[in-house]
Order: C-alpha cells, then sequence, then structure tokens
C-alpha cells in the first residue's frame, strides 16, 4: 500500500499498518525516509506561525525564524525521536516484553509521519485564529493521536516478537 494510504489507514487500524510494515521486513532506509519525510513535514507546518510572529513583531526576520525552525527540524529533531525510540525499547524490555531497536524506531518514526497531517492543520490554526484555546485542543489532539499510534505499534511489534532483531 502507498504512503499515503498507510497515512490514512493508521487512523483506522494502526496496528494493521504496523504489521504490514514490520512484515516487509528491516528497511532502515525506509524507517530514515518516514522520520525526515515527517519532520520536513512539520518543518513546513511552522511556516504560517513563523510568517504571523515576523509580521507581528519586526524584531527578529521571517529568514532567522525559518532557520531555526530547518535547523531544529530537519538536525535536532531526528536525534530525539532515536532518542526517544531507544527509551522506549529500553522500557519494553525491563516490562520483559519482546522488543527490538529497529521496531521501536519503525513504530516512533511511522506514528510522526501518520501525525504530520494533523501538524500541517495545526500550522494553519495557528496562522489563521492565532495563539489561544482552540489551538491548543487541537494541539493536544495531534499529540494524543501520536501517543496512541506509537502505544499501538509498540504493542504490535511486541506480539510477534518485537519484529526483527536488533
Amino acid at each position: 500500500m502507498s504512503v499515503t494510504g498507510n497515512i490514512v489507514e493508521s487512523y483506522r487500524a494502526p496496528r494493521r499498518v504496523v504489521r504490514r510494515l514490520l512484515d516487509a521486513g528491516r528497511r532502515e532506509d525506509r524507517a530514515l525516509a518516514y522520520l525526515m519525510v515527517a519532520c520536513l513535514l512539520i518543518f513546513v507546518a511552522q511556516w504560517p506561525r513563523l510568517s504571523r510572529e515576523a509580521h507581528l513583531s519586526d524584531e527578529i526576520p521571517l529568514t532567522a525564524m525559518l532557520s531555526g525552525a530547518l535547523f531544529g527540524w530537519l538536525f535536532v529533531a531526528p536525534l530525539v525521536f532515536y532518542g526517544l525510540a531507544a527509551v522506549l525499547h529500553g522500557l519494553q524490555r525491563l516490562m520483559r516484553q519482546p522488543s527490538s531497536f529497529w521496531s521501536a524506531r519503525l513504530v516512533t518514526f511511522w506514528a510522526l509521519l501518520a501525525v504530520a497531517p494533523l501538524w500541517l492543520i495545526h500550522g494553519l490554526l495557528v496562522a489563521f485564529v492565532g495563539p489561544g484555546a482552540l489551538v491548543q485542543l487541537f494541539g493536544f489532539v495531534a499529540l494524543a493521536a501520536y501517543i496512541g499510534f506509537v502505544l499501538a505499534g509498540l504493542r504490535e511489534a511486541a506480539l510477534e516478537g518485537g519484529g526483527a532483531t536488533a
């Protein structure tokens, strides 16, 4: 199934999508691509908010804000998500659940890509509505969706012995 088809299906049956991704075999290039595309989409989602902030305040130019967001989302965030995957793998091992670092990475990165459309909508809400309760609520919904996708994916990976080894 296509990536966009898998994203849509993740909202209905996240465990089935993760099972299909794990069954496709250990493909580190594919997992890294999921992570980088997700980070790129979330970086793009920041543009409307940054444009609004630059328009309302002349202290920091838009190019500087975009440069900072680019560095953060394409260089720092991937390292953070690798670290998160390592922590999740370690927690699974502590709870004596079958786990592999590979499956933890795949689940963590896929969940981020699956919620990237929500972050794009969030970026538009921030730009058009401005900061407020609606934007915060939608941000919590997107975060809850990410956590839900990660938990469902880790459960599915644990059912089959943690996916591929390593």
